[in-house]
Formats: structure tokens, C-alpha cells, sequence
């Protein structure tokens, strides 16, 4: 039975410039998306951008760029991002679109009865836009560890979101798996953030924050940026003033590690407050270390992911970010890496099978008459709904592997020359079927090269006039 399936992709601020780290929510949404379009259900897809903030403000203003100019270019920079990677999502969002900010205020006068005002006393970080506890700052000794700058002490009054109302209900949904938090290892820490959890600060003085949302009714505050981040997940599909029922609850939201406790503990609390459903997962992905450190201007670490791009290409980007990078566990790049499964794997195991069974067949006037029904294998699906998607891409390429041996065991090419035709027939039939049931499988990872695959195996079949990966 068909189902309405919505997918989400953590929103980034565009104070700088894509990374492999955004590649990596995007690419996990689009496979998930693409996989339940193939079995017959509607999709969609959300991706945006988070424009709101002081980073992004005085950003902004170290340009000379008046601010809505700077956050209009960046989330241009995303956007074609995103088509680079061979994404398709069905909704975009800007957290400066009016009709964004116009719901997310909405969304405020609705969790008013958990919203009160107090004084703040502590600790902030304006390059993660958060409030630190005091227990963080004594573990990493005042500096942020990410950005290496001093924490900034506050004394001001904010409005404060009551936590402590939703914690046991939030609890009992994790533990439920109401709420799936993925890989499993995450929620044992998740619920023992949640533990530690205190009410949270959800805005700030507009002296301290003026590129923001206005706080309804109180021209002297503004939003807290993950209020209005993270509000985004529904007002893209037009809360409160449509009935967003047919596509909420969130079939997966798709986020960082490092972004976990926000989704886990801060989203679900407002979603409760709001008398709405929490999302069915979370699927939280590692990060992408390159030589086997955290990625760093100053080490000059970086990985630029349009130079890969520009350099293979969007299939050959999405083969090693979704089959040698882990969906749930930190993983290492480098260019060696990479090169490696390109020429061994890409262009050797696939391109070579598509290249020797498409001239065989071609050869011998090989085709099908009708074209069969394609089935996938219970350990493909089982693995594809379980959001476990390099086990999934690494079940595919032990069948790639099964036909090139296939062939190597039982050599069409001698059959056709003895004159075996019968024996050589039913050969190809069972090569060229695998290959049908490989590029199905294939199509949520690399979808340009899948449909290739199934071009040239329809009809009349020719091999390819390029190889599909020339090796490099």
C-alpha cells in the first residue's frame, strides 16, 4: 500500500560555503527518498537554509554586504549545491522568507504557556549560536572546542522554554521507539543529556541580536536561532495554517552528531507543546575526517567537495560518500581513498561488467522480448528500511561482484564460439536479469549511472559508446 513519506535534511547557516558535512545529510535524505519512490510511495523532501543569527549578521557586515544581499548569495551557493549532488528535494526553505517568519511567530503565541521570562547568567558561544552550561565550560576549560574561542559571558533577560514540562514524555517516547533515535548508541546519550537538560533560553535582547525573529508582543526580543531553526521542519509544509497531517509525522530527519541534542530533546519538546506528533527517527550520520583528523582551516585539512566533483563527477562523489563513508559512525577521506575505489571498484567491478555483458550480448543479437518484473531481495529491503545504507550499497556490490564472477566461471564467449547457443542463451538471460535487479538497486545511490545501465539493457542492446568510468 502506497504511503506519504517526508523526508528532512538539517538546515545550514550560510555563513560560509557548502561542505562534505552538508553532502552527507542530503545524500542519506535523497537515497531514503529515492528508495520509497521505487516502491511506490509519495515523497518529499525538505532542504533549506538558516539566515538568522549574529554570526551570520556581523559576517555580513566584515563584508560590507547589507545582510539580506549576503544570506540571499550563500543560500544560492546551497541550492546549487544540492544539484550538483544529484539531490532531488520537493521543498525549499529560507528562515528569511516572511512567510517562514510569519509562522514561526505563530508558532511562539502557541507554546506561549511554556514560555516565561528570566534572567540568564552564563556562558555562550556565538560560532554554534547556543548557551553553554557551566558544566561544558569547566570540561573544556572556557573555549569552544570547535572554534577556539573564549565563551562569551551573558547576564541578560530572556525568555526561557520550560524543558523540564516534556522531559518524562520525550523519555518514554524514546524509549517506546515512538521516537527512533539512530544509530541505537546515540540514545543511551541522548537520554542522558535529556537528564541534564535545563530549561532553555529561546531568545535574546534585541542589543545583542537584531538579525532575528521579533519575539511576538515584546519589540525588545528576539528569537533564539533553533527556535526559529528547527520550527522550519513544518513551516516548509505551510503550519499552523494548513493541515499538515498527511505528511507529519517526519517519516526520518536526517542530521549531524554534532546537532543531535537539539533534535532529540529542544524539537520534540516543541512539538509537544504544540500538541503535535514527534518524528518516527532520527537518523544521526558521523563526520567525514580527512586522513583520519577532524577537518580544519588551520590544519588545512578541508576538503573541498566541488573540486571532487568537478574532478569525477556526481555519481563517482555519491559511490565513496554513501559506500566507504559509514551512515552512522565517523569516517575517513582522503584522495588515495578515493582514487582507489573509483578505479578498482567504479570503473573495474561495474563499469567493466556493464562493458563485457553489453558486447556479448550485442555480439550475439541478444535481447529480451518482455521485460521482467523486478524484485527486490528481502535483505536489500530490510537493510533500505532500516536506514542502514553502506550495508545496503554493500549487499548491491556483492551481487556486481557475483556477475563478474558469474561470467569468469562460465565463459559465454566459449559457448558462443563451440556453437552452444541454448546453454549461451540461458547465460546471458541470467547475467543481463542480475544486471536489471543490480541497477534497480542501485538507482537511490547512483541514480545517472543506474539509469544508464538499464538504457542499455532495454531493447537492442549495445554497449556503452564511453565507458561509465573512465579510469583516471
Amino acid at each position: 500500500m502506497s504511503e506519504k513519506i517526508y523526508i528532512t535534511t538539517a538546515i545550514p547557516y550560510v555563513n560560509g560555503v557548502p561542505h562534505v558535512g552538508h553532502a552527507m545529510d542530503y545524500l542519506l535524505a535523497d537515497v531514503c527518498g529515492r528508495y520509497y519512490e521505487s516502491i511506490g510511495d509519495t515523497v518529499r523532501i525538505q532542504a533549506g537554509t538558516d539566515e538568522h543569527g549574529n554570526k551570520i549578521f556581523q559576517k555580513a557586515k566584515e563584508l560590507g554586504l547589507p545582510t539580506q544581499e549576503y544570506v540571499d548569495k550563500n543560500a544560492k551557493k546551497f541550492q546549487d549545491f544540492i544539484s550538483r549532488l544529484g539531490v532531488e528535494y520537493t521543498d525549499f526553505v529560507r528562515t528569511t522568507d516572511p512567510k517562514h517568519e510569519k509562522r514561526v511567530q505563530e508558532i511562539w503565541t502557541r507554546m506561549k504557556d511554556y514560555i516565561y521570562l528570566s534572567k540568564y547568567e552564563g556562558w555562550y558561544c556565538t560560532g554554534c549560536e547556543r548557551f553553554i552550561t557551566d558544566k561544558e565550560y569547566e570540561e573544556n576549560n572556557g573555549v569552544c572546542p570547535d572554534h577556539q574561542k573564549s565563551y562569551e559571558k551573558l547576564v541578560e533577560e530572556n525568555y526561557y522554554f520550560r524543558i523540564s514540562d516534556f522531559k518524562e514524555r520525550i523519555r518514554k517516547a524514546i524509549l517506546s521507539r515512538e521516537m527512533l533515535i539512530l544509530p541505537e548508541f546515540r540514545e543511551k546519550e541522548i537520554l542522558r543529556l535529556l537528564d541534564e537538560s535545563p530549561d532553555v533560553s529561546i531568545s535574546r535582547p534585541r542589543e545583542q541580536l537584531t538579525w532575528g525573529v521579533p519575539v511576538p508582543g515584546d519589540d525588545t526580543q528576539v528569537m533564539y536561532v533553533w527556535i526559529d531553526a528547527l520550527s522550519n521542519y513544518i513551516t516548509v509544509l505551510g503550519y499552523p495554517e494548513k493541515d499538515i497531517s498527511d505528511f507529519w509525522p517526519a517519516c526520518a530527519q536526517f542530521v549531524g552528531k554534532d546537532i543531535l541534542r537539539f533534535h532529540a530533546i529542544i524539537w520534540p519538546a516543541m512539538l509537544l507543546a504544540l500538541g503535535l506528533p514527534l518524528p518516527k527517527t532520527l537518523v544521526s550520520h558521523g563526520m567525514v575526517l580527512s586522513n583520519g583528523q577532524k577537518m580544519s582551516k588551520s590544519i588545512g585539512n578541508v576538503i573541498d567537495p566541488i573540486e571532487v566533483l568537478d574532478k569525477h563527477g556526481t555519481d563517482a562523489f555519491r559511490y565513496f560518500f554513501l559506500r566507504h563513508i559509514d551512515t552512522f559512525a565517523d569516517s575517513d577521506y582522503t584522495s588515495e581513498k578515493f582514487e582507489d575505489a573509483y578505479n578498482n571498484e567504479l570503473a573495474n567491478d561495474l563499469g567493466n561488467l556493464v562493458q563485457r555483458l553489453a558486447t556479448m550480448c550485442s555480439k550475439n543479437n541478444f535481447m529480451f522480448d518482455d521485460e521482467p518484473a523486478i524484485v527486490f531481495p528481502d535483505e536489500y529491503s530490510e537493510l533500505m528500511n532500516e536506514f542502514k545504507f553502506k550495508e545496503a550499497f554493500d549487499f548491491v556490490w556483492t551481487k556486481v561482484q557475483a556477475a563478474n564472477k558469474k561470467i569468469d566461471d562460465k565463459k559465454p564467449w566459449i559457448l558462443a564460439k563451440e556453437n552452444r547457443l541454448d546453454e549461451l542463451d540461458e547465460v546471458l538471460t541470467e547475467l543481463v536479469l542480475d544486471l536489471k535487479v543490480v541497477s534497480q538497486m542501485l538507482l537511490p545511490f547512483l541514480p545517472e549511472t543506474a539509469n544508464k545501465i538499464i538504457e542499455v539493457f532495454a531493447g537492442k542492446i549495445e554497449p556503452p559508446k564511453e565507458p561509465l568510468f573512465p579510469k583516471k
